[in-house]
């Protein structure tokens, strides 16, 4: 059998990755199988042990997934020295925001995350490792604030760990009730409009 070159190996682990999202939205990851996602990307079992150590494994690769893609695109953001922190972190927001409802590969792991998933047993661990990582998510965020409040933005006294909260609180929000209620909370049409609402409180001349 031919060696497989490290693009085919990649592509086999994103079809499976694709394959899983699509059947832990549809079962739930506690009742989805090993089986039922090889048959759904069209491998077999042994091609997702190849990349995966079990089910739990898979799940926490599209974490990273998803993770990595929102840390590396923050960190480059805060590489520039934006004269208006708080509009590049407006601007930052909107853009997540509409990202989200648009990417539909995003929306289904978001699904999962929030609304298919028992975070017990063999998943405890995993969402202590998720706790970390929003730990470290509210840590990059406040770095606007806190440039904002440097450059004279903010007042002195604001507390930039409570705007920081606010903010991730009020995405969170966001995502959570678009998951749940499509309908009422449509982000493609409201999402700029909750961004601008949020943000016309905040800043020293708002």
């Amino acid at each position: 059998m031919p060696r497989r070159t490290k693009s085919e190996a990649e592509a086999t682990r994103q079809a499976i990755l694709q394959a899983a999202t699509e059947v832990f939205v549809a079962k739930g990851v506690a009742r989805a199988s090993l089986q039922e996602i090889a048959r759904s990307a069209g491998v077999t079992r042994g091609a997702i042990y190849w990349h995966f150590k079990n089910k739990i494994d898979v799940f926490k690769a599209l974490h990273d997934q998803l993770y990595t893609s929102f840390s590396e695109r923050v960190l480059a953001d805060l590489e520039l020295d934006h004269p208006q922190p708080l509009e590049q972190l407006e601007q930052l927001c909107r853009a997540i925001s509409l990202e989200f409802v648009g990417d539909s590969e995003k929306n289904r792991i978001l699904t999962i995350f929030f609304l298919r998933c028992d975070y017990s047993g063999d998943l405890e661990a995993v969402l202590a490792r998720q706790k970390e990582r929003k730990a470290k998510s509210v840590q990059m965020l406040s770095e606007y604030f806190k440039r904002a409040q440097a450059k004279g933005h903010l007042k002195p006294d604001a507390n930039t760990q409570v705007l920081t909260l606010a903010l991730v609180s009020f995405l969170t929000g966001m995502i959570y009730e678009q998951l749940r209620n499509p309908e009422l909370f449509d982000l493609t049409k409201n999402a700029s409009a909750l961004i601008d609402q949020f943000f016309s409180g905040v800043g020293k001349d708002r």
